[in-house]
């Protein structure tokens, strides 16, 4: 087993138990090492290497999970390391799988947004600059998770960013728009959490019944369009609930 770190590209591989390597790329939230994570993605699928579980990205690193009865660790290592070297960082570079342009609908009125009033205080801004700030921003998919379909999606206007909340909530609606932190996100099902809601979208992020499951994915990037609470009452009836989305 090996851990590399080289000045050119960092990229370290340590192991997460018998069946995982970890590849690191990076140690800040970026968009140019986000590529590069997802280009290894494709790079280790694409290769078929036998022994390969599943890859799993995050924003900085992914997980490879594999077979030891069909390839050791250090023998996975040396691939890794190779493949990572084939794609050194590049601001701007993209992805092997060209990204996605969605337009999701958000209403921000105060009936769906519980904490905008209270952002708008903390930050100093006026309710209406906070939703101009939230929705002006091209966000990028980082990652999923937390939920199934959950989009981790930066970077937030530096006047939006705030803590979480001190006392997360029980109950958290589906389709509540929400920031922490540098990050915005929309919960796709109702659930816990301690992000401050601003508003709320009628599109279904996840439904096991598509063919992909989770309608964004990382790499993919997102804009917000402001909705009535009218359209947002029908758009929750509509198939789509009025996402679009297009090859950027």
């Amino acid at each position: 087993m090996t851990n590399r770190d080289d000045t050119a590209a960092t990229c370290n591989i340590a192991a997460a138990g018998d069946t995982t390597l970890v590849v690191t790329l990076g140690q800040t939230l970026d968009r140019a090492v986000s590529r590069r994570v997802l280009r290894l993605a494709d790079q280790i699928l694409s290769s078929r290497r036998p022994g390969v579980r599943e890859v799993v990205p995050t924003a900085a690193a992914l997980a490879v999970h594999f077979d030891p009865d069909v390839v050791t660790a250090d023998e996975l290592t040396r691939d890794l390391a190779r493949w990572a070297d084939a794609h050194p960082a590049a601001a701007g570079s993209a992805t092997v799988t060209a990204p996605r342009q969605w337009s999701i609908p958000v209403c921000y009125e105060r009936e769906v947004a519980d904490d905008l009033d209270a952002v708008a205080a903390a930050t100093g801004l006026g309710r209406d600059e906070v939703i101009g700030r939230h929705a002006a921003a091209t966000y990028y998919v980082y990652m999923l998770g937390f939920l199934p379909g959950f989009p981790y999606m930066g970077d937030l206007d530096p006047r939006l960013v705030l803590p979480r909340r001190a006392t997360p909530r029980t109950r958290v609606a589906a389709g509540a728009v929400a920031v922490a932190g540098a990050m915005t996100a929309i919960y796709p099902a109702e659930s816990p959490g301690g992000w401050h809601i601003l508003g709320r979208s009628p599109v279904r992020l996840f439904d096991p019944a598509r063919a992909s499951p989770s309608l964004l994915g990382a790499g993919d990037l997102v804009t917000f369009r402001p909705i009535t609470l009218a359209e947002l009452e029908r758009l929750w009836r509509a198939p789509d609930g009025g996402a679009r989305g297009a090859e950027a």
